[in-house]
């Protein structure tokens, strides 16, 4: 599996590209701004794009998804539970925020279990709610890309529409904590960590 990471956006939102070993095929993850910076990424990998995946509906992560549609028509998905914040300005946040409004209509809602193919590789859907209602993390090959879920040393904030502190613990003890130690985590902001390490130092899972 190929992963290219980068910065999208003013809000600099973690946007992943991930390909298939052969390059053959690829999802974009949180396109959140930044898109012609994505598509020059995606030329330079040349493998063909065959979704755009939302880990959740906030505007710092769903900021670029139209325009990037606009050069790749593929379809978007996002978790049912997530639907009406991508429909609402207000409730994605995006009305209050510098890149102005964004809200559209996803292509395909996805639910817990979910897998989402990418060449001869595979990438399955984990609900983890807690940062929002619908948010997902997205498992397979040893990587684990956690969205707002879970930073290295850190989880994501629960004081917004949506958010619910035990849910997220819950989410990320009963579901992510299970996956090996090894497992790459590529957070929705900041540094790659791994399970092993959030296991023994993240402090709100250290309870």
């Amino acid at each position: 599996m190929i992963i290219k990471r980068l910065q999208a956006g003013i809000y600099a939102a973690n946007c992943y590209i991930v390909a298939s070993s052969d390059k053959s095929e690829a999802i974009v993850v949180d396109p959140g701004g930044d898109v012609e910076q994505i598509l020059s990424e995606i030329n330079k990998i040349g493998a063909e794009i065959k979704s755009i995946i939302l880990t959740h509906g906030h505007g710092d992560h769903i900021g670029g998804v139209m325009a990037l549609k606009r050069s790749l028509p593929v379809p978007v998905l996002v978790h049912k539970a997530d639907l009406e914040m991508v429909k609402s300005s207000a409730l994605n946040m995006s009305s209050s925020m510098a890149m102005g409004e964004v809200y559209f209509e996803p292509d395909l809602l996805l639910t817990d279990g979910d897998e989402i193919t990418i060449g001869d590789e595979k990438l399955i859907t984990i609900h983890t709610p807690g940062h929002t209602l619908g948010g997902i993390c997205l498992y397979g090959g040893g990587n684990l890309f956690t969205g707002d879920t879970l930073f290295k040393g850190s989880i994501g904030r629960t004081d917004l529409y949506g958010g619910d502190f035990e849910t997220i613990i819950r989410s990320i003890k009963n579901k992510l904590l299970r996956l090996p130690d090894d497992t790459i985590v590529y957070p929705g902001h900041g540094p790659e960590s791994s399970i092993g390490y959030e296991r023994q130092k993240n402090p709100f899972l250290r309870k």
